[in-house]
């Protein structure tokens, strides 16, 4: 088992669970607002126009320490699914800009689904 953690534009939650649910996976977890920032620094007064595609504005990010949210959602499939909802994630939210997110992978040794006992692949579905 994978667990697939991705933080993503918070505009883009609802394509990415369509495209998740298309995908085949059959349940994640979604927090709300987070908050954080990549490597550039970014700047709240020029981020709608770099985002709205204003080449004036792009040049200009990266001027102000501040923390730009974002939404995180964490999903555990089965290895063989990994692949296929990283795939998911990303067609739905790369835009090619900076701010498109991150996606972190970390292996699973066991999941219990506390309801029924059930442990392992067939917890998760």
């Amino acid at each position: 088992m994978k667990e697939i953690i991705a933080i993503i534009r918070p505009r883009k939650m609802n394509e990415t669970k369509q495209a998740l649910i298309d995908a085949g996976v059959s349940s994640f977890t979604a927090l709300g607002r987070v908050l954080g920032r990549g490597k550039g620094q970014v700047h709240f007064d020029i981020l709608q126009g770099a985002e709205e595609g204003h080449p004036e504005a792009i040049e200009q990010l990266g001027n102000a320490p501040r923390l730009v949210a974002k939404r995180l959602i964490a999903i555990v499939v089965p290895d063989e699914m990994a692949r296929t909802t990283i795939d998911a994630i990303i067609r739905t939210n790369r835009t090619g800009k900076p701010g498109d997110g991150k996606i972190f992978v970390t292996p699973i040794t066991d999941t219990l689904r506390v309801r029924t006992g059930e442990t392992g692949d067939a917890a998760l579905v």
